[in-house]
This record gives C-alpha cells, sequence and structure tokens, in this order.
C-alpha cells in the first residue's frame, strides 16, 4: 500500500543517494580520489537496498518514493558511467549504451499518459539489471590500476558489466511490450 507521506527514512534515504552523486562525479573527477569515490558507491548501494527494505518493512511506501528511488538509481548509472568513461575506465560505447535505454523508456512515457498512468511499477528484471551494475562500477573503479586485487576486480568487474547491460535492455524491452500491451487493452483517459 502506498501513500502520499514525503518525509519518510526510505525517502530520505533516495534523497541522500540522489545527493551523493555530485558528490561521486567531483571524486572521480576532480582529485581523482578513488578510494573515496568508490565509498560513495558502496554508501549508495547500501543505501538503495535499504530504502526498499525498510519501506516494506515499516509500510512507509510511497508515491514519492517510487519516484525518487528509480530517478537516484539513474542519476548514479548516468553520473558512473559519464565519471568512468571520461577517465578511459570504461569505453564509450558502454556510457553511450546504458542512456540510451533510459531515454528510450523516457519516450514512453507520453504514451502511458494517454491511458492515466506516468510509469510503469519496477520489474524485478530492472532491479537485477540496477543491481548487477551497481556491482560493476565500483570493481571497475577498482580495476583502474595494478596488482592482483586490480586485475581481479577488472575481471568481475566486466562480467558483472555484461550480464548488467543485457539485464538492463532486456528489461527495458520488457517495458516497452508492457506499455505496448497497456496501450492495446486500456482505454484513452479523456481530458476534461
Amino acid at each position: 500500500m502506498t501513500d502520499d507521506r514525503i518525509v519518510t527514512i526510505p525517502n530520505l534515504l533516495s534523497f541522500v543517494r540522489i545527493l551523493l552523486v555530485p558528490v561521486f562525479l567531483w571524486l572521480v573527477l576532480g582529485p581523482e580520489a578513488d578510494e573515496l569515490a568508490l565509498g560513495v558507491l558502496v554508501v549508495s548501494g547500501i543505501t538503495d537496498y535499504l530504502d526498499g527494505k525498510l519501506a516494506r518493512s515499516f509500510g512507509q511506501m510511497s508515491k514519492i518514493g517510487a519516484i525518487l528511488d528509480p530517478v537516484a538509481d539513474r542519476l548514479f548509472i548516468l553520473a558512473v558511467v559519464i565519471g568512468l568513461g571520461l577517465r578511459d575506465i570504461i569505453p564509450w560505447w558502454l556510457a553511450v549504451i546504458l542512456p540510451l535505454r533510459d531515454v528510450f523508456l523516457f519516450s514512453l512515457v507520453p504514451f502511458l499518459r494517454t491511458r492515466g498512468y506516468s510509469s510503469l511499477p519496477v520489474h524485478f528484471l530492472g532491479k537485477a539489471a540496477t543491481a548487477g551494475l551497481l556491482y560493476a562500477f565500483p570493481l571497475l573503479l577498482l580495476g583502474d590500476g595494478e596488482g592482483t586485487i586490480a586485475n581481479l576486480a577488472q575481471v568481475f568487474g566486466w562480467a558483472f558489466a555484461i550480464w548488467g547491460v543485457a539485464l538492463y535492455w532486456w528489461g527495458g524491452i520488457l517495458y516497452a511490450f508492457q506499455v505496448r500491451r497497456l496501450l492495446a487493452t486500456t482505454d484513452r483517459i479523456r481530458k476534461a
């Protein structure tokens, strides 16, 4: 059950995650403080897990939380691909293909609105993709160094990145099919 509450612990955690986005970018691109940037990514991942867990456990699911959580995820993914792309830690095709999926899904919103919806519920596949990417990026950042740990981090980071990108796009295609089905089975809302 969702409600209209704005100030909840899960919403505050999502908001903190949004505030950490520019901090991460500054750490990666400014002083190249990779250890601190890695810490920010870890905190982001923990707060991402906790906001959903706490919302369900304490009945604090809210309409604003249903928007804030995926927005925070998307902003973090965008910031990470920009930061790691500019640092040449990931190739530019990866830095382009991830935000391109979000642009594609955003282009479906006007069609949803014709049926009275602003978004679709978050799908398990989308959550799994985001989790894979949230594992991949810290590992790829850690892999931007020398030694055995960096080499292992790079291998595992790329494994998570490949699976994360594949699931991310697969989830996006499933969302597109959901929109198509919704358009076919739901009447257009009439403007007053």
